[in-house]
């Protein structure tokens, strides 16, 4: 399965692992690497100190390339990028913010970089920036998200069509068969969050897990746009967001609801009720957990399988 984001990371499969707040610490990263796809820790939800401990201890328990997601709004983002630097990271992941900010000093330093997008005009300044690849996120993808509710299904071709470097689809996939779509829609390889949420090397919360797992088509919804979308798993403080908007209320009192630490109550400590549970709507076929590397597994042999079967039409 070689092709340009294989070469590009020096992975054996076009397979990337999400760089999720709460859920991609140093087990998850470095059981995806381990399993030939690219594991990468999420630096969203550390402070740096637990970014470089996680970084360390990935580094003993691969030897496989990884990455650190950075997102560009973080509010230490200078010491996040001056430890990866140090630890001799080689591949950094950008989302949220402007890729001109951050990428000629990572690439001066030998790093590869991705930067994430939710369009073409994003696509294409990032390729301008100089960025090694992009991930073309779908709003179907759970998380922070794009305000323009572009799908998958049509952003990967309508980037490919614009850019020229190596193309990464986010955003609904959760199988082969879905790898195998984007794929030929144009994608150079994939980005997968929410099944990888669903496994034992996970750092979220069991609880949390498990209600991914068990929700059901229509379960998740795009929301407080006037802040920063994100799509979560509808649920206790979910309703709270909807009584406001009913109220019409104005942003600075959406800001108050949203409070601090909503995330981390929600996906880390497991309060299902109050916590922001982030998760994307392919959580609708997502039945089980269990380890990193079957996962990986199970999405390459069905892709594998997927790929014959259209090869005999």
């Amino acid at each position: 399965m070689q092709n340009r984001i294989t070469e590009l990371f020096g992975i054996k499969y076009p397979l990337i692992q999400a760089g999720m707040v709460w859920a991609s610490g140093w087990r998850l990263a470095s059981a995806v690497s381990n399993a030939g796809g690219l594991g990468i820790i999420g630096a969203g939800s550390m402070y740096p100190e637990v970014l470089r401990e996680h970084i360390e201890k990935c580094k003993l328990a691969t030897n496989k390339p990884f990455a650190v997601n950075i997102p560009m709004l973080y509010p230490d983002i200078d010491k996040l990028m001056d430890i990866v630097v140090d630890l001799g990271v080689k591949i950094v992941f950008t989302s949220a913010g402007n890729p001109k900010t951050w990428t000629s000093f990572l690439k001066d330093r030998g790093i590869t970089v991705v930067h994430v997008v939710s369009s073409v005009k994003f696509a294409q300044k990032a390729e301008e920036a100089g960025v090694d690849a992009v991930v073309a996120e779908g709003f179907e993808a759970g998380g922070h998200n794009g305000r323009d509710e572009t799908t998958t299904l049509t952003l990967i071709p309508a980037v490919k069509e614009k850019i020229s470097i190596p193309l990464i689809a986010a955003g609904g996939i959760a199988t082969g068969r879905a790898m195998l779509a984007v794929m030929v829609l144009g994608a150079d390889g994939v980005q997968i969050g929410s099944r990888f949420v669903a496994s034992d090397e996970a750092s979220s919360h069991p609880m949390f897990k498990q209600k991914v797992v068990e929700a059901g088509e229509g379960a998740t919804q795009l929301t407080l746009k006037e802040l920063a979308p994100v799509r979560l798993i509808k649920n206790k403080f979910y309703s709270d967001i909807q009584k406001a908007y009913a109220a019409c209320a104005s942003v600075e009192e959406l800001k108050v609801l949203l409070g601090r630490a909503r995330a981390k109550r929600g996906m880390f400590e497991g309060d299902l009720e109050e916590g922001e549970l982030e998760i994307g709507q392919v959580a609708a076929i997502i039945h089980d957990i269990k380890p990193a590397a079957q996962i990986v597994t199970d999405l390459i042999k069905e892709f594998t399988i997927a790929k014959a079967e259209v090869e005999q039409l």
